[in-house]
C-alpha cells in the first residue's frame, strides 16, 4: 500500500499561514490541503473550512468524526477522518494546525513532519492590527503566545514569512521537498 506524506503548518495567529496555504494550493495543487471543521461561523477572509456550531462540533468529537482535534482561542478545530485518506493513495496531504495540537498529532500521525511558519514581531504586530478584529490588549496577549516555542522534542523546518506573499509560498514549497539522506 502506498503511504504519503503528511505535514502540519503552525505558527501564530497572524503569520500568514493561510495565505501561504492558498498560494501553495495554486502553485501545486497536487498538494491536497486538510479542510478543517470549526466551530465559528463561516467567513470569506479566511480559508475554506467546515462551519459547525460548538454543539455539533462536540457531537461530531463525540462520534469519532476526526482523526484529530484540538481547541484554541475558545473554539472547536478538527480534521475529519477523510481528509486523510488520499494518503493510502501515496499523495500529499497539509494541514493547517496548532502548536498545542502537535504531540497527539505526531502520536496519531508519527511521519507527521511539522512546517513552522515565523514572522518577526513587529510584522506581526503590524497584520494582527490591520485585521481589526482584536483589542490592543488581545494583540499582545497573542504577541506572548507567538513567542512560546514549539512542545519539546518536536523537529520542525522552519519557513521564515516576513517578505511577500510569493516568497513565503516560495519558503513553503521548499520545506515541502523530501529531506535527502
Amino acid at each position: 500500500m502506498a503511504s504519503g506524506r503528511l505535514f502540519a503548518v503552525v505558527g501564530a495567529s497572524g503569520s500568514g499561514k493561510d495565505t501561504l496555504l492558498a498560494g501553495l494550493a495554486c502553485a501545486r495543487p497536487d498538494i491536497l490541503r486538510a479542510r478543517r471543521t470549526i466551530s465559528r461561523p463561516p467567513s470569506l477572509a479566511t480559508e475554506d473550512f467546515e462551519s459547525v456550531s460548538e454543539h455539533v462540533f462536540v457531537s461530531l468529537r463525540e462520534g469519532g468524526a476526526f482523526a484529530l482535534d484540538w481547541s484554541a482561542h475558545g473554539l472547536g478545530y478538527g480534521l475529519r477522518h477523510e481528509e486523510f485518506a488520499p494518503l493510502a493513495e501515496g499523495r500529499t496531504v497539509i494541514f493547517n494546525g496548532s502548536r498545542k495540537a502537535l504531540p497527539e498529532a505526531l502520536t496519531r500521525f508519527p511521519d507527521l513532519r511539522v512546517i513552522e511558519v515565523s514572522v518577526s514581531p513587529e510584522v506581526l504586530a503590524a497584520r494582527l492590527a490591520a485585521r481589526a478584529r482584536e483589542s490592543h490588549d488581545e494583540i499582545t496577549r497573542r504577541l506572548q503566545r507567538a513567542a512560546q516555542a514549539l512542545p519539546s522534542g518536536i523537529p520542525a523546518v522552519t519557513v521564515r514569512n516576513d517578505g511577500t506573499p510569493e516568497q513565503g509560498v516560495a519558503r513553503l514549497i521548499d520545506a515541502l521537498q523530501p529531506v535527502s539522506s
